[in-house]
């Protein structure tokens, strides 16, 4: 029987390996590609099966095994279903949802409160929800190479020649050339910028053809944008747990790493959106099949999903205006304050176990903490981190900040390093506003000092 099912998994596959190889020709033969973008498309599109093992033996490499069954995922409405799935079943043309543990994550278990009837509520575990996007459709992954990804592409292009030529004292060719590159590369799919773009200037330019050339080969190809064919996010309850599974991917598989770009501080871009983005190599390095990682915390996916979906699909289908772009933008930052109203409640959950332990284990070195707040590489600047501590030491100092109901009357220092330890954790867990402040309660020592540290961010950003 599991012969049988196993067959019946590599026969679907296979055919769908067929279905998309006849969609990517199609698209030649008829313009909308050239051979370039074919012959990548079919790299990315071949052997199925294969590719979506790898998947898997990628994540199994950074979590092991799941934590709990494999269950369907609809990704349309973004909700998981009823329905488990078995190993043997698994292919990719369906999506699914797998838990995991995040074992290196140093804060878990710490983020909980003995409430009434002594339940245990807790607000942050180490469990990962992980989507597995399985693989995209053809028609889709056309529709973004020849439609947004190919705007962009020449859009660059003509820009990069206008910003050329006006360097070089040609401002009045530049502006016309740029014009001119835009009509030719509407007229048909091209991807030999520098060929083409030499072809329109013709002679005269003999100088500058070289820093030309150089920097049109900088701008990427429109078919070589894609890189979500095979996608995974990544579900965290805090910001820094997903900094420690980017860690430990650079840790075990440094060569795998195309790209890492972290925008969970991120105040600048028009959506407000905050993730982090990792693109893995499935393939070789002669044959590059790029893996999608999408890290993002959980609070914000949940906020997104629920409220903002039909927003989304307007910007992702070019439909947008710049009011529905503002109006996301916004609306995330309710998000944000969500995510931030846990950070605060954490805060107020970890401010005593801190303090004691800050206490009672200085000279056993056996922290509860060792090992967190990690600092992240791609972080604030270290002289923004500096200048808010040594502001915090200010106030503690002149007791702006003090212990309260401490066990015994605390030295200056030990209150130093309490308050230090929560602002770092605030530094790095929560999130700065994109539209001034959002303060948090302030009748307690844990918001004050979260309101003291978003205040003084929020100071920096504007710089």
């Amino acid at each position: 029987m599991k012969n049988q099912i196993e067959k019946t998994v590599e026969a679907i596959t296979s055919n769908n390996d067929h279905e998309n190889f006849a969609a990517i020709a199609r698209a030649q033969e008829n313009g909308h590609i050239n051979m370039e973008a074919r012959e990548y498309l079919e790299r990315l599109y071949t052997d199925g099966m294969i590719r979506f093992r790898e998947v898997f033996h990628i994540l199994g490499k950074c979590f092991g095994a799941p934590k709990a069954a494999v269950m369907k995922y609809d990704y349309e409405s973004g909700v998981e279903l009823e329905q488990t799935i078995k190993i043997s079943d698994i292919n990719p043309l369906s999506a699914y949802m797998v838990y995991h543990r995040l074992d290196a994550d140093p804060m878990r278990n710490q983020f909980f409160s003995i409430v009434e009837g002594h339940k245990v509520d807790l607000y942050v575990s180490s469990i990962v929800s992980v989507i597995v996007g399985a693989q995209k459709n053809i028609n889709r992954a056309l529709e973004k190479v020849t439609g947004k990804y190919y705007t962009d592409y020449v859009n660059e292009v003509a820009e990069t020649a206008e910003r050329v030529l006006t360097s070089n004292n040609r401002e009045a060719s530049g502006k016309a050339i740029s014009e001119k590159i835009r009509e030719k590369f509407s007229e048909k799919f091209i991807t030999a910028a520098s060929e083409t773009v030499l072809g329109i200037i013709g002679r005269g330019y003999e100088k500058i053809a070289v820093e030309l050339v150089r920097e049109l080969d900088k701008v990427e190809k429109p078919h070589l944008r894609l890189k979500d064919v095979w996608r995974v996010k990544c579900l965290f309850d805090l910001v820094p747990q997903a900094r420690v599974f980017i860690e430990r991917i650079q840790e075990l598989a440094p060569e795998k790493i195309i790209t890492v770009r972290d925008k969970f501080y991120d105040v600048k871009n028009p959506r407000n959106y905050r993730d982090a983005k990792i693109i893995l190599n499935l393939g070789t390095k002669e044959n590059v099949i790029p893996l999608e990682v999408i890290c993002q915390v959980r609070t914000l996916f949940e906020f997104e999903n629920n409220e903002n979906h039909k927003d989304y699909e307007l910007v992702r289908k070019g439909k947008a205006s710049g009011s529905i772009e503002k109006n996301m933008a916004e609306f995330m930052e309710q998000g944000i304050r969500e995510y931030n109203l846990m950070i605060y409640h954490c805060v107020e959950e970890l401010f005593e176990r801190v303090g004691w332990n800050i206490l009672y284990n200085r000279d056993r070195g056996a922290s509860l903490f060792d090992g967190f707040p990690r600092f992240s590489k791609q972080y604030y600047p270290q002289k923004v981190i500096d200048a808010i501590l040594e502001k915090l030491n200010s106030a503690v100092e002149n007791e702006v900040f003090h212990v309260e109901d401490a066990p015994r009357k605390l030295s200056q220092a030990e209150e130093l390093e309490i308050f230090r330890w929560m602002a770092k954790f605030i530094l790095i867990s929560a999130m700065p506003y994109m539209n001034g402040n959002s303060e948090m309660p302030n009748d307690n020592i844990s918001g004050r000092l979260f309101n003291f540290i978003m205040k003084e961010l929020q100071r920096y950003d504007k710089k």
